[in-house]
């Protein structure tokens, strides 16, 4: 059976404008899917880029209608190596989406940046969540984020994405990234986001080796005993290859068993590009084990 979900963990998760989104809060019930657009032509996985505004949006539609509860725009790619995008270029990508899709679906949008500027005009836009790899660590992200009652993914990165994979080295990876992401919560609540506007994500791939990915896919449950909802994004991502030989191109099945296993361990929110599959997949999972 899949873990059980702590009873200090929000069963909601508040958006802007008073609405509010269910998470997962009984044994065995299925994780939240968030859907992946990314609106460019360089993130680590062809089949996720959409750089056309009406082919992004095209995507994300189908998303929502293959189960996805969220779906996660991004315009930056933050693969290993990638070098950091212009604020304004990452607007002008990001905003005709955002209004494009905003007009024809409520659906919960959340974007992928870690520029304030970006979140600002991209919550103007109508985003609700602000996912950013850089854990509220830039000045006035986190009150960007507060002012528009919006929610924040707080994730862990060691480094930067152009030079986080370069022989990263932890003492205890698990107690570091609980650490960090405790210290940025703390921070986030004193910049003013409410305590159940908040989840927080390991950061898999992000300055970490494929053993330091395994043991924080295996101590989720110690992440959410800091008593917030836990994002895994794990998906077609290196460790996929590490332990499975297989290309990008063919890390589906391998990226539906992590998946499983993050949500047996106790994630709330999978990040995934393939929608309709990881649902087959834990909907399966969950009622053979029920």
């Amino acid at each position: 059976m899949a873990a059980e979900q702590r009873s200090d963990v929000p069963a909601m998760l508040a958006l802007p404008s008073g609405r509010a989104l269910a998470l997962p809060n009984l044994p065995g019930e299925l994780p939240i899917v968030m859907g992946i657009v990314n609106v460019n032509r360089d993130s680590f996985y062809e089949g996720s880029r959409v750089p056309d505004p009406d082919e992004a949006i095209a995507r994300a539609l189908a998303m929502v209608r293959d189960g996805a509860r969220i779906i996660d725009f991004g315009a930056e790619s933050t693969r290993p190596g990638s070098t950091e995008l212009e604020p304004r270029e990452e607007i002008a990508r990001l905003l005709p989406v955002l209004r494009g899709f905003r007009a024809v679906s409520d659906a919960v949008v959340s974007v992928d940046t870690r520029h304030p500027e970006v979140a600002e005009a991209a919550l103007s836009a109508g985003a609700d969540i602000i996912n950013d790899i850089e854990g509220l660590a830039r000045p006035g992200m986190a009150g960007v984020i507060a002012r528009a009652r919006a929610s924040a993914v707080i994730m862990h990165m060691r480094g930067s994405p152009a030079t986080m994979q370069d022989n990263p080295e932890y003492a205890d990876c698990v107690a570091d990234v609980v650490a960090f992401l405790r210290a940025s919560a703390a921070r986030a609540l004193a910049a003013g986001i409410a305590p159940r506007s908040i989840v927080l994500d390991p950061g898999i791939g992000f300055g970490k080796r494929a053993d330091h990915n395994i043991a924080l896919l295996k101590g989720i449950d110690q992440l959410a005993a800091l008593g917030y909802p836990v994002l895994v994004g794990v998906s077609r991502k290196r460790l996929i290859g590490d332990i499975t030989g297989r290309d990008i191109s063919n890390r589906l099945a391998g990226s539906l068993g992590a998946a499983l296993a993050a949500w047996r361990n106790g994630a709330s929110i999978l990040r995934v590009h393939d929608v309709p599959e990881t649902l087959d997949a834990l909907r399966t999972f969950g009622e053979v084990l029920r």
